[in-house]
């Protein structure tokens, strides 16, 4: 592994993935929540939870079973703990005719089968976590 700034990255697409993926799983995440695209690099420092991942480019999806469309940056950061990724940018889901930044994603612990988006602007939106399941 190669380590930079006490952190660990990963270049090109498929240790990109493993590496998000191996990230998602560690801290108790669902593996669709960052559905990862053409990437160039993932990083992750331990000391402090700082993550970040750069795409080839701005990406959208469409969680079907929730009918929300999330827009991925080509840059995205944040810091991951167990069951949250917080101080998130680079992702935006869309609401109505706006794309409200998401800051902060939780899931619930002890597991409730629920997740939930909190936007900048303090508003949280709740989910089935299924809705995120890798494939979904």
């Amino acid at each position: 592994m190669a380590e930079k700034e006490g952190g660990i990255v990963k270049k090109g697409h498929e240790e990109g993935i493993k590496l998000a993926v191996a990230l998602l799983e560690e801290f108790e995440l669902p593996l669709g929540l960052l559905p990862l695209v053409g990437i160039i690099e993932v990083g992750f420092v331990r000391s402090t939870g700082y993550m970040w991942i750069l795409q080839e480019k701005t990406i959208e999806h469409n969680f079907k079973m929730i009918s929300k469309l999330v827009s991925y940056d080509s840059e995205i950061h944040g810091y991951v703990e167990k069951k949250r990724i917080k101080k998130l940018k680079g992702v935006k889901a869309k609401e109505l005719m706006l794309w409200p930044p998401v800051s902060e994603i939780t899931a619930d612990d002890p597991p409730t089968g629920k997740i939930h988006f909190k936007s900048l602007a303090g508003i949280t939106k709740t989910f089935p976590v299924e809705a995120f399941n890798a494939g979904e």
